[in-house]
Parts: C-alpha cells; structure tokens; sequence
C-alpha cells in the first residue's frame, strides 16, 4: 500500500475531529461592571453618606423611629381576642417562676436578694419596648451572674471588704438603710468606702452592667450584629457548660453551710474544691439537710415536669413550693438563731432613688465588661433567632444589640446587673401559649407586686435553699456531657471546640474559656484549609462512539468528580483535571502547590533536572562513540529514549485543567502560586487551564495579573495559522466557565497541533 492510501485516512479523521472541537465553542458570558466599579471611591463614599447621613425626609424618620421601637410597629396590630389569654398566662407563669430565680441569682452575683427582683422588672419592661423577638424571655441569666459576681468579688477585696459571706449579723438588714444613707458615687480610693459591703458590691454591679450596655450599644450603632455568627453552637455551648461546673462548685458552700471567701484569678475551680474540702468538719447540719431536702424534692419535680411537658398546659411550679415551704419551716422553726443558718434577711419594698454608676471603676471593669457584653448579645441574639426561625418571623441582629443594650444601661441606673436572654424561662414562656411581648409586661406586673407587697415576707429564707434553686437549673447545662460521643461522631472539629473551651472555662477561667473558644474556632477554620482535599478529577457518563454522537447530535453527560471516591470514572486523553477545596492564600498556597504536584505525579523541578541529567549522558554518549555510524545510532537512540521519559514522567498529560469551583477567594500569594505554576508547567511543556472560577477569583487573578499581555501572546500566535491568529489570542487570554470546555479546548489545540507536525505530511 502506498504512503498517499495511508495519509488520507488519518487526514480525514484529523478533520472531523477538528470539526467536531470547533463545533463545541466553549461557554462565552461577559460580565457586567457595577455602578459602584464605574465610581471612584470619592464619589462613591460621598453618595452613600449623603445617602444616610444627610437626607432626612419624614419618611425616613419615622420608619427609624419604628425600627427603634417596634412596640409601635406590632401594638397597632395586636389581636387582642386572640392572643391576650396565651400572653397572660405565659406572663404570669414566668413571673412567678422569676421570682425565686431572681432571689437565687442574686446570691450568685454577689448581690442582696432585692437586687435580683430589680434587675428581672426591668428588663421585662425594656425589652418588650424595644424588642424585635416575640418569645425570649430577657432577664437574669447565670452564667452573666457568675462573670459579674467574680468582678464584684474582686473589686471588694480590692477595697478592702471582708469577702467571707456573713449572715444578717453582716448588716443585710440595714444595707438598704445604709444605701439611702450614703448616696456617694465612690469611694475615697484607698479602701475608705462611703457606704457598707452590700452597698459597694451593688455599686461594682451597676457600673459593670452600665459598661457592659454602652459596648452592646456602640456594636448596634456601628452595625456590627454579624460577631455573632463568629460564636459557634459548639463555642457556646461548651462556654455556657463550663461556666455551669463554676456555679455549681461556688455554691457547694451554701448547699454545705460553709464561710469561705470565693477563690479570685485562675484556676478557681482547683481552688474553691481545696476551701471545701479543707473546711468539710465546719459543715452546718441544718443547712446540709434542709439542702438535701430541697433537693429530693426539686430534681424528681423538675424531671416530671421535663417528661410531661407536652401534657401539661404550664409548668408546676415546684420552686415557688419549695421556698414557700422553705420559708415557713425556718421561720417557725428559728434555723438562724438556733442553727446559726444563713438566711436571705431583710428584703425592702418599693425601689430606691437612681444613682450613677461609680466612673472611677471604669477602667477597673472594662475588660470584664466586654466579655459580659459579647456573651449576652451572642446568647440574645442566637436564642431570638431559633424562635423567630421555628415560628416563621424575622429579628434584628443590631436592633436586638439595641435592646439587651439598654437593658443594661438604664436598670443600671436602678442597681441592677447584667441580663441577657435566658433558654430555661424561655423555653417556659413559648410553651404556656406566649405570643407576643406582651408577656414581659404581665411578667414585670407579677414582679412589681411582690417588689410592692410580698418581698419582705422572704426574710427567713435559708441561703441554701437559694443555692438548690441555682444547682436544679443547671441541668440542662451539665446534660451536655452526654452529647459528647455524639457530638465526636458528628463532627470531631466542633467537638474539640466544645471540650477546649469547656475545659478552659471550668479549669482556668471563665472569660479566658470564651477567648480559648474564639480561638480554637479560628484555628480550627484555618487548618480546615490547611489540610484541605486535593483530587484528581475523571468524567462519569456512558462512553460512546464518535459515529454514535454524531448520528444521534447529542453529547454524552460530563460531569467530573473525585477519581478515588467514585467508580466507572475515566482519565481524559492528555488533560489532567484537579480540583482543590479550599481559598488559596498566603497560609496554604505552598501547600496547594505541593499537593498539586504530588497528585498528578508530576513535579517541575524534579522533572527540569532530570532532563537535564538526561542531556548530560546524551552528550556524553556521543563523545563516547568511536566510530561516525556508531555514534549517529547512539544519539538517534538517546534522542528516542529521551522522547519516551518525557512522556512517562509528564504522567501522560500535555494539558493540566485546574477546577477552581472550590477555590473561595484569591489573595496576592494564591494568584503568584498560580502564576508560578504556570510558568514551570510551561517550562516543562504542560499547559495550564483554568475553569469554573467566580467573578471574586476572577477579579483576583486579573488585578493580580494572571492573564498575559498581548505582547507575550504575539510570538505564539505567529506560530498558527494567519486565519487563528485572533482566534487564538481571545483563547489563549481566556478562561472557561465548564471543565468541559477546558478539556475540550486543550485536546483541540493539541490535536491542531500534531496534525500540522505529525507523520501525515511526512508521508504524503
């Protein structure tokens, strides 16, 4: 057979292949470029504070005016036939579950009883004014009771006050006489206070909460709500359980009778359990037994309650017994002068003159106060979110800033500490037919009438009972432990995250345990794209033949997936397809590159020096050979062998098409590891693809100058054909929106490219 009968099949199928590739053109989209991309920043910043600082039409006012206070947004509207039962009977069983509550917290704060029913009234009343969730109950919660409770103890034997817990012989009967008394806003500095140890500890609480207010507020104003997406469920959870195992160890000594002062710095849960144990013979039986009883009482009622509550119409509340009964049982049987039992003591009615905060602690409690701040918007914030979310309404982030903001300022003013919105109360108050705020104002009426009327009777409450009130609430925090083999199995990155700042939390310090959290998460987030997947891609879909398509005038099904994860994926001819699942950017880019060579076999550098060994021995064959013909034979077979290295080590690929569909953002050093990628692949005869990048990475690799000038593109496009030339230079600048299309073009131009060199025209 001749050499023209055997040229002309292999033209023809050159030409229907070319025609086939030409006639897959590959995705074109052109982007649009924005108004703000056409401005200058200049213009662009004038427009927008023009457009919110300075164009005031009453419109706009108003609807800022109602963004500030949403009660005039949903008053207006309310159904009062519908939903005033359900927010009545939700307010008053809320407020005379908080009635205890607030009793027991205060204890844990460092602060007088009346100080709690304070602080409970009015957040109830702030929040509903200026509140966006319609189920939360804001009020006292006890992990902020605890941050705000080791500031005061702190600042007290800063002072100079005696931090061993005293009964009514302490003067709680005349604190609040104390109080009125001396009306001064601090102390003479040098431990000298102007009032007694009750009224400087509530004078480190209100200051602390005002601080805590005035952060919230400024985080509003400066529209930052998103920080609490940076506080993860695991984060907090772990923060909230951890701070648990502080409160329940803290108030061993009530449940036990013991004086001892609470522990200040780190490790003061190691601390507090060496004081109880070293003081165990000092036990005060009364208090011990009357705790116990307390508590084989409460725990089994609050597990009924638990069991049933989808039976039960409202909770039983079993507190409100126990410390009614509680009180009675001291009162008539004298446990505090008999047992020498510390009681809650005098608890004044009606509410004492406003006073400012003490400005000269500031400086003492702003660090302190930032981390209250931070925890009771991510608590508020992530508690109105999952109400709002299950009953089909929007919240606020910053407006919520707003409004636990101002439930610290104001009450501040008042004598009160920190609240925040509390899971337990309202998990209670969503469950007893809760529709609206409302139910914060009926809640604030249950309170007022006992600041009013009832207090006072609470006198002989044992401080123990007060404590068991504290340890029951906080099973659902230490129930936690339970979920941690599921949580493992679940996600080993948040369960990490949760014993870290667990641990931290309990073990070291509280506000230290948030930041370990903070922290661990950001790590965690960072070796995510540190260890992140690099694959090579194959493509799924029926294998046809070329005779099949073209009869048919359809293309087979291309998708691109993992070749190790899924089976029947094929390799395509001469491309490579790699994909890796991460933002390349300075912490990793060293890492992509590693790993891209390492999965397609193929390093630049290995293989640049082992060409030239390569052509070291060549060279030295050929001054080896003695005779002409020897060594032509010699050198035409290196030259061979040669040839087939190159094609082994280059693993078969003359085209790499990188899938950046993964690839979330660029920086400068992601857009150099691929420029640095191309230019050795190149160097090495490997062209470089890329797809599926998103206008952000696209943007990224055109400010960081990816894409060649024309000039680099000019001696290659003298290498084609006069009618490809631009063509090929709108290719050769391009990307692809497809790996389709990436695959595709790049078997096009080396098909375009063995037919113009290969055997056809050697043999024609």
């Amino acid at each position: 057979m001749s050499s023209g009968e055997l040229c002309c099949p292999l033209a023809a199928d050159n030409r229907r292949t070319n025609t086939r590739d030409r006639s897959h053109e590959p995705l074109i989209l052109e982007r649009l470029q924005t108004a703000e991309e056409e401005e200058n920043w200049k213009t662009l910043a004038a427009r927008k504070l023009k457009r919110h600082c300075c164009a005031c039409t009453p419109e706009k006012t108003r609807a800022k005016v109602l963004g500030f206070f949403p009660i005039l947004k949903w008053l207006p509207r309310y159904r009062l036939r519908e939903w005033i039962l359900g927010d009545v009977m939700s307010g008053l069983i809320v407020g005379v579950l908080l009635v205890p509550q607030s009793i027991a917290y205060s204890l844990l704060a460092g602060q007088d009883p009346i100080y709690g029913l304070y602080t409970s009234f009015f957040s109830s009343i702030i929040y509903t004014l200026l509140g966006t969730s319609r189920h939360i109950s804001v009020g006292i919660f006890g992990v902020l009771c605890l941050l705000v409770g080791q500031v005061v103890d702190r600042e007290l034997a800063a002072a100079g006050y005696l931090l061993v817990e005293e009964g009514v012989s302490s003067g709680n009967g005349s604190s609040s006489a104390a109080l009125l008394a001396g009306q001064g806003n601090g102390s003479s500095g040098g431990g000298v206070a102007v009032c007694d140890r009750s009224c400087y500890a509530i004078m480190v609480g209100s200051t602390v909460t005002f601080t805590a207010g005035v952060y919230q507020v400024l985080m509003g104003l400066f529209q930052v709500g998103f920080v609490s997406v940076y506080l993860s469920d695991s984060l907090l959870s772990g923060f909230a359980t951890g701070a648990s195992l502080t409160i329940l160890t803290s108030q061993l000594k009530h449940l036990l009778g013991l004086s001892i002062p609470r522990p200040q710095g780190w490790f003061t849960l190691v601390k507090t359990w060496y004081s109880l144990l070293a003081n165990l013979a000092s036990t005060n039986m009364c208090d011990l037994i009357t705790s116990l009883l307390c508590l084989l009482v409460l725990v089994p009622a609050k597990e009924l309650n638990y069991h049933f509550k989808d039976k039960l119409k409202a909770p039983i509340p079993f507190e409100l017994v126990v410390v009614i009964g509680a009180t009675l049982a001291s009162h008539f049987g004298c446990f505090h002068s008999e047992y020498g039992s510390a009681v809650a003591g005098s608890i004044p009615t009606g509410f004492l003159p406003p006073q400012l905060p003490a400005w000269h602690l500031i400086p003492n409690v702003a660090l302190d106060a930032f981390s209250i701040a931070v925890v009771g918007f991510a608590i508020t914030v992530s508690l109105s979110e999952m109400f709002a979310k299950k009953h089909g309404y929007a919240v606020d982030a910053n407006q919520e800033m707003y409004a636990i903001g101002f439930c610290n300022i104001l009450p501040s003013f008042f004598r009160c500490f920190a609240t925040s919105a509390a899971l337990t109360k309202t998990l209670v108050k969503e469950s007893t037919g809760c529709q609206t705020q409302v139910s914060g104002l009926v809640t604030s009426l249950v309170l007022l009438l006992v600041l009013l009327l009832i207090a006072p009777l609470f006198y002989s409450l044992q401080k123990c009972v007060l404590a068991v009130i504290i340890v029951v609430n906080l099973r659902g925090a230490l129930r936690r432990f339970m979920d941690v083999p599921r949580m493992w199995r679940a996600n080993r990155v948040d369960a990490v995250v949760w014993l870290a700042t667990m641990a931290c939390s309990a073990l070291v310090n509280t506000e230290l345990g948030l930041l370990v959290g903070v922290l661990v998460s950001a790590f965690a987030v960072l070796a995510r794209t540190q260890r992140a997947r690099a694959v090579e891609l194959g493509r799924a879909g029926a294998a046809r033949k070329e005779a099949e398509e073209e009869e048919e005038g359809e293309e087979s099904r291309e998708v691109y997936e993992d070749l190790a994860a899924y089976r029947g994926l094929r390799r395509q001819p001469g491309v490579a397809v790699f994909r890796y699942e991460a933002p390349i950017y300075y912490a990793n880019q060293s890492l992509f590159k590693a790993a891209l060579y390492r999965r397609l076999g193929l390093d630049p550098a290995k293989e640049k020096a082992r060409r030239r060994k390569s052509e070291k021995s060549r060279k030295k064959r050929e001054k080896l050979g003695e005779a002409a013909g020897e060594a032509g034979k010699e050198e035409a077979a290196g030259v061979t062998v040669d040839l087939v290295q190159e094609k082994e080590t280059s693993g078969g690929f003359h085209s790499v098409v990188m899938d950046c569909g993964p690839v979330l953002f660029l920086d400068t050093a992601g857009v150099n590891a691929l420029k640095e990628v191309r230019k050795d692949y190149k160097e090495v005869g490997v062209r470089v693809l890329l797809a599926r990048c998103n206008a952000s990475v696209l943007d990224s690799l055109e400010r960081g100058g990816y894409f060649p000038p024309a000039a680099e593109t000019q001696g290659a496009e003298e290498e084609e054909e006069e009618g490809e030339k631009g063509e090929f230079r709108e290719r050769k600048m391009a990307f692809f929106f497809t790996i389709t299309d990436a695959v595709r073009y790049a078997q096009s131009l080396s098909s375009s490219s063995s037919s113009a060199n290969g055997d056809c025209d050697t043999g024609c």
